[in-house]
């Protein structure tokens, strides 16, 4: 396997810890229809496609209501929530200082996104930051990692990591043609990647960082 020359990350609990945030929004929008609200075990098991892929089937005709009535309660919270994974920051920086191009593909609205990068101070890290509707269509399909490499258009899927912590992630993956990578505190359960399994699995970034400098040094010739 060769060093990528370039990453693209999921957002939400990739890099931040988002799902506090996500419930609570999720159970204030159910309050509002009157439905029963998710215990964080649904909410991990339900919550990956974006707004506009998922909402229709969960609440048919009301979807768009549905949705006005997320984004609000997100936009109220979603800054006091803001947390960054252990060692993220570091990872990223550390990422930047070896001349690796980074961007982010996420279903989380793009102006959402891009507030919180900017509040993580974090702007400076990545060449895109490509939130839901930001492109055509939103992961798994293949458009919005298409966008985040827009400045490096001309370089080979294969030389690209997309590193996420769900399903979802590796799909796109898969989908685009280049490495999917699995970052996440939590190893990979039975039967979760059955149909888009990982490349690599890293419990911390520092793992990833290890695995990077590993394919940094040059094979001795046969």
């Amino acid at each position: 396997m060769m060093r990528p020359q370039a990453v693209v990350f999921d957002w939400d609990n990739t890099l931040v810890d988002s799902w506090d945030c996500i419930l609570a929004t999720y159970n204030a929008t159910f309050r509002h229809f009157a439905m029963p609200e998710w215990s964080m075990t649904e909410a991990r098991a339900r919550v990956a496609k974006s707004l506009k892929d998922s909402f229709p089937d969960m609440f048919g005709e009301r979807w768009t209501e549905a949705r006005d009535v997320f984004t609000a309660t997100f936009e109220a919270i979603h800054l006091e929530y803001l947390r960054p994974l252990p060692g993220v920051e570091d990872m990223l920086r550390q990422l930047r200082a070896d001349g690796l191009y980074l961007a982010v593909v996420s279903n989380k609205r793009g102006a959402f996104l891009r507030t919180e990068a900017e509040v993580l101070g974090w702007s400076d890290c990545f060449g895109a930051l490509i939130g839901a509707t930001d492109a055509d269509a939103d992961k798994p399909a293949v458009a919005p990692v298409t966008l985040a490499l827009a400045p490096r258009h001309s370089l080979p899927a294969a030389q690209v990591w997309f590193v996420g912590d769900s399903p979802i992630d590796m799909h796109c993956a898969v989908n685009f043609g280049c490495v999917p990578a699995l970052l996440r505190s939590e190893p990979p359960q039975p039967g979760e990647f059955d149909a888009h399994p990982p490349a690599y699995y890293f419990p911390r970034p520092e793992t990833l960082l290890d695995k990077l400098r590993e394919l940094s040094v040059p094979k001795p010739a046969i």
